[in-house]
C-alpha cells in the first residue's frame, strides 16, 4: 500500500546491535511501503573497537536485505545523539550528516499540489472554544484559510463549509498542501 511516509531514519544502538523490535521495525517499514531507510547508529560514542562497529552495521545491513531493502547501498550513519545534543562538535557533525543522507538517500516526492483539494479524514475531534478539528494527510492540491471546501461521505449529502484554520505540528499556517499532516477547522461544522 502507500506510505504515509516518504522515508524513514532507523535507529540502532550500536551497543547493542539490531534487537528483535529492529526486525519488526524493518518489517512494518516494508508492509507499509516506505520506499527507502537511513540507518543512525546510535551510541557510537560508548564503543570503543570499531571492528564491534563494523560488525553492527552489517547486521543491519543484511537485516534491511533481508526485507528487500538495498542492504548494500543504504546509508549507515555513526552518531551519538546525547553528545550531540549536549554540544560534543564531532557527534554534533554525525548528525548533520545524518541529516545529509536523509537528504540525498530519500528522494523528494512527486506532490500533486495543481490538483483539486482532497483530504482523506483519519480523525475528528472538538477543541472547546475553536470548534470541530478534522485531521489527514492531504493527498493532493492545497487548502488555504478561507477557502471553501466540500466535506464528502460524513452525511448522505455533502456539506460545503469554510476552512477558518489549518494548523501542522501546533502551528497555525495559511496553507496545508499535499504530503503535509494537518488539522483543519471548518466553519459551523458539527462532530
Amino acid at each position: 500500500g502507500a506510505a504515509q511516509m516518504d522515508g524513514a531514519i532507523l535507529v540502532v544502538a550500536a551497543t547493542d546491535g539490531p534487537m528483535p523490535q529492529t526486525r519488526e521495525h524493518v518489517l512494518l517499514a516494508r508492509q507499509v511501503g516506505v520506499p527507502a531507510i537511513v540507518v543512525a547508529l546510535n551510541k557510537c560514542d560508548m564503543v570503543d573497537d570499531e571492528e564491534i562497529l563494523e560488525l553492527v552495521e552489517l547486521e543491519v545491513r543484511e537485516l534491511l536485505s533481508e526485507y528487500d531493502f538495498d542492504g548494500d547501498d543504504t546509508p549507515v550513519v555513526q552518531v551519538a545523539a546525547f553528545p550531540a545534543l549536549n554540544g560534543d562538535e564531532k557527534w554534533a557533525n554525525g548528525i548533520m550528516e545524518l541529516m545529509d543522507a536523509v537528504d540525498t538517500h530519500i528522494p523528494q516526492p512527486e506532490r500533486e499540489i495543481d490538483k483539486p483539494f482532497l483530504m482523506p479524514v483519519e480523525d475528528v475531534f472538538t477543541i472547546t472554544g475553536r470548534g470541530t478539528v478534522i485531521t489527514g494527510r492531504i493527498e493532493r492540491g492545497v487548502v488555504k484559510v478561507n477557502e471553501t471546501v466540500d466535506l464528502i461521505g460524513i452525511r448522505p449529502t455533502k456539506q460545503t463549509t469554510t476552512v477558518t484554520g489549518v494548523e501542522m505540528f501546533r502551528k497555525l499556517l495559511d496553507e496545508g498542501r499535499a504530503g503535509e499532516n494537518v488539522g483543519l477547522l471548518p466553519r459551523g461544522t458539527r462532530r
